[in-house]
C-alpha cells in the first residue's frame, strides 16, 4: 500500500449498505471492477464486493439516496438495479445507459431514466432523500402571479396598481416590458392605469416559483431592487434590471432573468435543425457556433456537433426595427448582404468583431445585435450600476435627436447612454473600462 492510503481509515466489511442485502468486503485491486450501482469504472475510488454473489460496488454509491427529486424532471425519481429490454439514454447527459447496471427512473413516465452519476451531481440534485417522505407538488400548485380584478384588468403580485389588458399596435423602442425589458411590440400587454408599469401578456403569466434546469433548489420571482448589487443572470450572464428568479438559499446565490428562466428542454433553436439539450458537462466550456466565443452555459446538439451558448440562444429570432416596415431576424454564419453596414453606426461589418446581426430579408436593412438592443439588453433606463470601487453609473434611455460620443470607445452611442458625473459610455463594458 502507499503510505498514505496505509494511514486512511478503511472500512474492510460493511454491514448493511443501502444498495445490497448483504455485507460488502473491501476489495483492493479495485481498478478492473465496475460497479454494479452506477456502471463505472473508476479506479481512484474503494471499491467493496460481495462475497455471496456477484456484485460490486464504490464507497459512495452504497449509499445511494432511493428516491430524489433533480431539477431536469418534474417528478421524483427513484433508483433500480436493472431496467427492462430496451434502448435507453439518460435524461441528463443524453447518453446510451447499459440496462444491466443501476439507474434512477421515473415511475410517473414510462421512458425518464437518468445515470446515477448523473443524477446525483451537484447542479442537478439538492442533496436530500425523498424515501419515506410524503410527495407534494408545490411547484406546479402555486398561487398566480396575478389577481384578476374584472375583464381586462389585474393585479399582480408585484405591483401596487391595477394593470389594464390593451393591444399594441405601433412600435416603440423605448417602450420596455418591466419584466424582460424587451420593447414592446405588436401584440396583448398589461398597462398600469396610474403610473408607466407595463408588463408584456406572456411576461405578466410568469409564474411566482418554478423549477429551473440549471439548478436544484425552486426559484423565487422577485424584483431586481430586491438585490443590493447588480444582477447578473447565472444562465446568460448578462446584467438584468427587470424581474428575476432567485434562489432563496442565500448560499447558494442563483438566479436567472424571465427569459433564460423560460428555456426548457428540448429547446428549439430557430437557427438549427434538430432540438438542443443541456447535455454537456458544467465543467466542458465549448466554443458557441452563433458567436464563436467560449461558453459558459450552453445546449448541444445530440444528432451533430452544433453547440450554442443560452446567451445567443435566448435572442429574439425576430425584432422590429423603427425604420422598416418589415420584422427583422437574426442571422449568423452567413453572408449578410451586398450591402454590408449597418443601417444605425453606419460601420462596416467586417470591421466588428461580431457575427451576429438583424437583417430584413426584403429590403437588407442590417444592423448589430448592440445598435438594435444595446449592448446590454436587459438593463433598464433609470437603473443605476454599480461598479466595484468606483462611481456608480446611471442608465439613460436612448435619444432620437443625439448620439453622444463614448468617452471609451470614441463611438457614438447607438442605444442607451450610461453616465457618470464626468463620463458618458454606451455600455458597461465601456463603462468598466473608463471609470
Amino acid at each position: 500500500m502507499h503510505t498514505i492510503c496505509a494511514m486512511k481509515s478503511v472500512l474492510f466489511v460493511v454491514d448493511q449498505p443501502k444498495s445490497h442485502d448483504h455485507p460488502l468486503t473491501f476489495f483492493p485491486r479495485q481498478a478492473s471492477l465496475t460497479c454494479d450501482v452506477c456502471g463505472l469504472l473508476r479506479s481512484n475510488y474503494p471499491t467493496y464486493v460481495c462475497l455471496r454473489c456477484n456484485f460490486v460496488s464504490h464507497n459512495d454509491c452504497m449509499y445511494s439516496p432511493r428516491i430524489i427529486k433533480i431539477s431536469r424532471h418534474y417528478h421524483r425519481i427513484s433508483y433500480t438495479t436493472s431496467l427492462r429490454s430496451r434502448e435507453w439514454s439518460c435524461g441528463v447527459c443524453r447518453k446510451s445507459i447499459d440496462r444491466d447496471y443501476g439507474a434512477y427512473i421515473c415511475e410517473k413516465c414510462d421512458d425518464y431514466v437518468v445515470h446515477v452519476r448523473c443524477a446525483l451531481r451537484v447542479d442537478v440534485w439538492d442533496g436530500v432523500e425523498l424515501e419515506g417522505v410524503p410527495e407534494e407538488d408545490d411547484i406546479t400548485q402555486d398561487v398566480g402571479p396575478y389577481e384578476v380584478i374584472s375583464k381586462g384588468v389585474i393585479l399582480h403580485f408585484l405591483h401596487s396598481h391595477h394593470l389594464r389588458l390593451e393591444v399594441s399596435i405601433t412600435y416603440d423602442e423605448n417602450r420596455l416590458c418591466h419584466a424582460c425589458v424587451m420593447p414592446i411590440v405588436e401584440g396583448n400587454l398589461f398597462s398600469c392605469l396610474e403610473c408607466e408599469f407595463i408588463l408584456h401578456e406572456i411576461c405578466a403569466k410568469s409564474r411566482r416559483r418554478i423549477q429551473h434546469l440549471l439548478h436544484p433548489h425552486p426559484l423565487k420571482l422577485v424584483h431586481v431592487s430586491e438585490c443590493d448589487y447588480n444582477f447578473f443572470c447565472d444562465a446568460c450572464f448578462r446584467v438584468c434590471g427587470g424581474l428575476i428568479y432567485l434562489c432563496p438559499i442565500l448560499e447558494c446565490d442563483f438566479g436567472v432573468d424571465v427569459r433564460c428562466a423560460a428555456i426548457s428542454e428540448p429547446f428549439h433553436f430557430q437557427g438549427h435543425e434538430h432540438p438542443l439539450f443541456l447535455a454537456l458537462d458544467p465543467k466542458v466550456k465549448p466554443i458557441c457556433e452563433v458567436c464563436k466565443l467560449e461558453c459558459r452555459k450552453q445546449f448541444n446538439c445530440i444528432e451533430c456537433d452544433f453547440i450554442v451558448c443560452i446567451k445567443c440562444a435566448t435572442l429574439p429570432y425576430e425584432a422590429r426595427y423603427k425604420l422598416d416596415k418589415h420584422l427583422l431576424t437574426l442571422l449568423w454564419g452567413k453572408e449578410v448582404c451586398e450591402e454590408d453596414w449597418c443601417e444605425a453606426c453606419e460601420r462596416n461589418l467586417k470591421d466588428t468583431s461580431t457575427k451576429l446581426f438583424y437583417w430584413c430579408k426584403d429590403c437588407c436593412t442590417t444592423l448589430h445585435i448592440s445598435c438594435l438592443f444595446d449592448d446590454d439588453l436587459y438593463v433598464k433606463p433609470g437603473q443605476v450600476l454599480k461598479v466595484e470601487g468606483k462611481e456608480d453609473v446611471k442608465v439613460l434611455a436612448k435619444g432620437n435627436l443625439s448620439r453622444p460620443l463614448c468617452d471609451s470607445c470614441k463611438y457614438p452611442c447607438q442605444g442607451r447612454t450610461f453616465t457618470t458625473d464626468n463620463s458618458t459610455m454606451c455600455s458597461m463594458k465601456c463603462a468598466r473600462g473608463k471609470i
